[in-house]
């Protein structure tokens, strides 16, 4: 294996095949954990044959599945909440915006690239600006960090958003493990606008499925903009299966639960506490974290590296053999 250095700009978790090149190591060597992605996805079926025949149907059950799973009054079924992230800016004449950092990054480059007077913000100086801005972007429970913010706080804030005619934007693209803690049923209150995706929870990623929960008014407006059949007829198949599927769900979010919890301590175990985490993952916040992150691609084990702060996001293994890989891995780095 290489021990050059990886080029320190890797967006987004899951670009095994750039690093397993650049290491010189098969896809199949590799332990994947820079997601964030369930790796036990739901089991997907066999799609039947008529299905790619057809062009997508708006008609066909996936908003009323969607509806029912989010408790959503209203929603637009898009091609993964990626993009409504990339459309929502241009629904707004140039404005301010403020959004949750550290976090997703894309929300900050969608704005900006519409022209938006864009600034990030922590959680603690949330309070501080709500007065003074337009559209409010909060990930919830945030990413990487697993800060998760109240029902009774979020709505606090759109209703101070809201009088001015202005937006709060909830990312819950990890909220599947935690549906209690969702403001989706709130979102048919003008100026509320929730994203939820079937990449995370169900591990559905290459579906590229995601739905946009809010007044039906906005709804109308960004489907406008997306256009005709932004999902698959495939797609739209297994995520009705896949949303309907309530026994799957509960044991699901039974086991993200636990395993984050496992994880939590194995990291502890490890000199590594996290300072935050969610179902999905554990973040870690340490000085030396790019340094970590280089020794454990050494051992096979890709993890997302933040810069600011220096810290490492840690998703769970799919197996039991994936967390005696890691643990031997860690141990490795440890010693």
């Amino acid at each position: 294996m290489q021990n050059s250095s990886l080029p320190k700009k890797l967006h987004h978790g899951g670009r095994l095949r750039a690093v397993a090149k650049h290491y010189n190591l098969p896809l199949e060597d590799w332990l994947d954990l820079s997601t964030g992605i369930n790796p036990n996805a739901w089991p997907v079926k066999d799609i039947p044959a008529a299905i790619w025949q057809r062009l997508p149907e708006d008609d066909d059950g996936l908003v009323e599945a969607a509806g029912d799973y989010y408790a959503a009054p209203s929603l637009l079924p898009v091609a993964g909440s990626q993009a409504a992230i990339q459309a929502l800016p241009q629904l707004r004449q140039a404005c301010q915006v403020h959004i949750l950092n550290p976090g997703y990054a894309e929300h900050s480059h969608a704005w900006q690239r519409a022209n938006h007077n864009v600034k990030t913000v922590t959680a603690e100086q949330i309070n501080a600006v709500v007065a003074n801005t337009d559209v409010l972007v909060i990930i919830n429970p945030n990413n990487p960090t697993g800060v998760v913010f109240s029902i009774e706080q979020l709505l606090d804030w759109h209703k101070q958003l809201a009088k001015r005619g202005g937006w709060l934007i909830v990312d819950e693209a990890f909220m599947d493990a935690t549906p209690e803690q969702s403001v989706a049923p709130y979102s048919a209150s003008p100026g509320l606008i929730v994203l939820r995706s079937l990449g995370k929870f169900f591990g559905l990623a290459g579906a590229r499925v995601g739905f946009v929960c809010a007044h039906e008014t906005l709804l109308t407006q960004l489907d406008a903009i997306l256009g005709p059949w932004p999902i698959s007829s495939a797609s739209r198949w297994l995520a009705i299966q896949a949303l309907q599927d309530h026994i799957w769900q509960e044991n699901t979010r039974h086991n993200l639960i636990k395993e984050s919890k496992r994880l939590q301590s194995l990291l502890s175990l490890h000199h590594l506490s996290p300072d935050g985490g969610c179902a999905f993952f554990q973040w870690v916040e340490v000085s030396c974290a790019e340094t970590i992150y280089e020794k454990l691609l050494q051992h096979g084990v890709l993890t997302r590296l933040f810069s600011v702060p220096q810290s490492l996001r840690f998703g769970l293994p799919g197996t039991e053999a994936e967390w005696g890989r890691l643990d031997d891995a860690l141990r490795n780095v440890r010693e």
